[in-house]
């Protein structure tokens, strides 16, 4: 058994490396940060392949799929994601392209193409790491927000192709809530609330993911979140994140 985490350096991509490691996989780890993939290999009980790739860089992608598309990749994580905050007209628009290539397009050629290889053997799971940002606008994190219901909304709609296809591939898409991870120092804020452990949020991830849950939302909160957002009108839950992301401000 083997499976594929990218942007497994830290948080919750590190611990979803380790949980499944301990659940007996071989794992391999992508992240631009050798170092910190190198330090955990020494922490995977399985056998580890590190491949330090910045996947800002499309070509690379594709790369990483050539070096693996012969391999029995049966889960196939994408975690690697960042998020920016401030006002649209004052972030900085290269920051929100390479943001974009990260969070959607790497993410949508990886799983592209790993799930058509998953699809040849009618065997896999992929568990695409959205957020709770994925079901509301995201006022001063626009960009992030975005991002985040394009990989909620492209998960959804290849669930029930699988569905109908009668397939035995499973996609999940992962939702968490704040959660203590290296996001907060490169997005440039403080949260407010109470942050779930990357751990926590890594291991329901993958049971639920296991137990072929559609839309996994860890915590009670989050979930409360959750409903109000399908409840709600748009507008009070824009506003409710605007104020959310005001206060995170640094």
């Amino acid at each position: 058994m083997k499976a594929l985490i990218t942007g497994a350096s830290s948080g919750i991509g590190r611990e979803i490396a380790l949980y499944l490691s301990d659940l007996g996989y071989d794992i391999i780890v992508v992240a631009r940060n050798e170092r910190a993939l190198r330090d955990i290999q020494r922490e995977i009980k399985t056998k580890v392949e590190v491949v330090a790739m910045d996947l800002t860089d499309r070509e690379n992608a594709w790369k990483l799929h050539e070096m693996y598309k012969d391999e029995p990749i049966e889960v196939l994580v994408n975690n690697a994601g960042f998020g920016v905050h401030g006002l649209v007209t004052e972030t900085n628009l290269e920051k929100d392209l390479e943001l974009i290539d990260l969070n959607i397009t790497a993410l949508h050629i990886l799983t592209k193409l790993f799930l058509s290889d998953m699809k040849k053997r009618n065997l896999g799971y992929i568990l695409n790491v959205s957020s709770i940002a994925g079901f509301m606008p995201g006022p001063l994190m626009a960009e992030y927000y975005a991002s985040k219901n394009f990989v909620l909304s492209y998960t959804k709609a290849i669930y029930t192709e699988l569905k109908k296809e009668g397939s035995e591939v499973h996609i999940s898409a992962l939702c968490p809530g704040p959660t203590k991870t290296n996001f907060n120092k490169v997005a440039n804020v403080d949260f407010k609330m109470k942050s779930y452990s990357a751990e926590y949020v890594a291991e329901y991830g993958i049971n639920k993911m296991f137990e072929e849950k559609l839309v996994i939302v860890p915590g009670i909160k989050m979930k409360l979140t959750h409903m109000a957002s399908r409840i709600l009108p748009s507008k009070l839950m824009s506003n409710f994140a605007y104020e959310i992301q005001k206060r995170k401000r640094r």
